[in-house]
């Protein structure tokens, strides 16, 4: 009986020691990091035309994957190349009346010193030839903006990403900047989380960090902290309960290095930033 006695009690003692010891270890590596949830940034761009008109083509689909530079859609030329060929015409037009201007000029400078005409008729002359210069000048300027008129019938990817909404179709009047696409930027991509006041002493820039998704099948991705907001601002209410909505905190931005398809805008993760003494912290 005492045996036993003693065999419990041995077990009970083992039993604390272990507890305290996983405690301890726990606690201490508590300390070495700092526990942030928040989630991946939602970045998209809304894609217009510059130009009023009529749409023509829109190249791609909802879920589409577009590259940097591919044409997205396009509107009807036809008026647009009619307001160049236009400007083209009357720069030309100008041309021809400034080139016999210059003509009669020359002819009033050599007969002005044989008085065969007057002084006011060569600053006439001048003063018609100095008009049409400026006027071809504004011609030219004309053309040039006409042409760009044409390219802007055309619209491009600013940037990589897929293709989040189709909000226009083909046959649609729209005006200047009405969005005819979403495109969801793929990358950078960050992370926006929020740390109180009292652990804000332990955040600094290009701070490394830990991305884990509540995916289980998918990696721990690698990032870095890249911005630190300067104003304080109350908890979003979407983040956290109701006791602490009133909570002053601080935004970050994690950005994820080696980022994939899989991280998801929108998606909530947790940030696990490893905390350093201040003597070992970068610059």
């Amino acid at each position: 009986m005492k045996r036993a006695i003693f065999a419990l009690l041995l077990l009970f003692v083992i039993y604390a020691l272990v507890w305290v010891v996983y405690n301890y270890s726990r606690s201490k590596r508590d300390k070495e990091y700092l526990l942030l949830y928040g989630n991946v940034d939602v970045r998209q761009v809304d894609i217009g035309f510059r130009l009023p008109g009529l749409v023509t083509k829109l190249c791609y689909e909802e879920g589409d994957w577009v590259n940097k530079g591919v044409l997205l859609a396009t509107l009807d030329k036809t008026p647009y190349d009619s307001q160049l060929n236009q400007a083209i015409a009357n720069r030309d037009l100008i041309q021809i009346s400034l080139q016999n201007a210059e003509i009669l000029l020359e002819r009033r400078v050599a007969l002005v010193n044989q008085g065969g005409v007057s002084q006011e008729d060569v600053d006439n002359a001048t003063a018609s030839r100095d008009e049409l210069i400026a006027t071809l000048r504004a011609a030219e300027a004309s053309v040039e903006v006409a042409r760009d008129n044409l390219q802007y019938t055309q619209v491009y990817a600013p940037i990589d990403g897929t293709i989040l909404t189709r909000i226009r179709e083909p046959g649609t009047v729209v005006k200047p900047a009405d969005p005819v696409f979403t495109l969801s930027i793929a990358s950078p991509v960050w992370i926006r989380a929020f740390i109180d006041e009292p652990h804000l002493g332990d955040i600094y820039y290009g701070m490394e960090a830990e991305i884990a998704t509540d995916t289980i099948a998918l990696p721990t991705y690698k990032g870095y902290v890249g911005f630190i907001s300067p104003v304080a601002e109350f908890t979003p209410k979407t983040v956290q309960t109701t006791e602490l909505r009133t909570d002053l905190v601080y935004r970050l931005r994690v950005y994820a290095e080696n980022a994939d398809r899989y991280l998801k805008q929108g998606m909530p993760v947790t940030v696990k930033l490893k905390l350093k003494k201040r003597d070992d912290r970068p610059g």
